[in-house]
């Protein structure tokens, strides 16, 4: 039977704070434990207005106190922007004061901006390190680093996180050599890049064969236009982006359907709605039904950000129904 997931990355909403974005991630965390999800994630942005997700391995921690059965990890740690000792360290305590329900989600971006790239101290070129970065950041956990001979990250070594890659670029190669599971966002390039990772994994200590998580955005609604009408926020925030260079804080659903948009802007929304799944359950159960038929994913994770709270516990607490039959 599938698994379904969460990311959530702590979206800040017009009229609130960054403090209160964070708050709502941890309730979130526990509405969520509370529905029958399997894990729930969170990520790493950095100086991002409508993001209040910048450190991902705190705000675990703070979501894995305040639940007690549902997994919790990071979907994901960016590691080209940590050294592999300190992210090793920061999972080993994760895992020693939570053991059992910790997700090692890693991923190979490097700040949107060159400003963001310097006060971080890495470039551009720091992704083509993520291959040698995810080996030594393994063998702390194994005790085979040998990078730095004589060095052990404590408590890590011999703890085992569920280690997950996200499959940007040559994620999903990676994670086939290193034998590890992946995560990939549904898209035109999606069954392409699972069927070369299922080619080439290989059984590692990690995984004995290829698990394969479809991220997808899932909106379910008491009618479609319903549905449709929770994505539009976060749509929205990704036009202005695009448009303004900023990532904003999340408004009314029902203000951003009013607006009359230029071609730019329509064109730059439809773009940012493509992909996504919304409907009734009915209509729900069938596109994720297709998703996972085509993909053969072994999981799913949801992620749906709208600017009303209360609209999106109700979505998502008519996707667990649905999942739950």
């Amino acid at each position: 039977m599938t698994a379904y997931s969460i990311l959530d990355r702590s979206l800040v909403r017009r009229g609130s704070t960054p403090a209160a974005a964070l708050r709502e991630t941890v309730a979130f965390a526990q509405q969520a434990e509370e529905l029958g999800y399997h894990r729930f994630w969170v990520s790493e942005h950095h100086s991002v207005p409508g993001v209040a997700g910048s450190a991902p391995t705190v705000l675990a921690a703070a979501v894995a106190a305040a639940t007690s059965r549902i997994r919790v990890g990071t979907g994901g740690v960016m590691l080209p922007n940590h050294r592999p000792l300190v992210v090793a360290e920061q999972f080993g305590v994760l895992e020693s004061l939570f053991p059992g329900r910790v997700d090692m989600g890693l991923g190979r971006s490097v700040g949107f901006t060159g400003g963001i790239r310097k006060a971080l101290g890495h470039g551009k070129d720091d992704a083509d390190r993520f291959g040698d970065q995810l080996a030594e950041l393994l063998g702390y956990f194994t005790g085979t680093q040998d990078a730095y001979p004589g060095v052990h990250a404590l408590p890590a070594e011999g703890s085992r996180p569920e280690v997950f890659v996200l499959a940007m670029g040559a994620g999903a190669d990676l994670a086939a050599e290193h034998g590890l599971p992946m995560v990939i966002g549904g898209g035109a390039r999606m069954l392409d890049a699972v069927a070369r990772y299922r080619a080439a994994f290989r059984p590692s200590g990690w995984a004995a064969r290829p698990y394969v998580m479809v991220a997808v955005d899932v909106a379910v609604g008491a009618n479609a236009p319903e549905a449709a009408l929770l994505q539009l926020p976060e749509a929205w925030a990704t036009v202005r982006s695009r448009t303004g260079g900023s990532f904003p804080p999340l408004v009314p659903a029902e203000e951003i359907a009013r607006m009359e948009l230029g071609a730019r802007e329509r064109a730059y929304l439809d773009e940012a709605l493509k992909g996504r799944i919304h409907g009734t359950r009915s209509e729900v159960a069938v596109a994720l039904g297709t998703l996972v038929e085509t993909s053969g994913a072994d999981e799913v994770l949801v992620t749906m950000n709208t600017y009303d709270l209360d609209r999106r516990l109700d979505s998502y607490r008519r996707l667990a129904e649905l999942l739950t039959g």
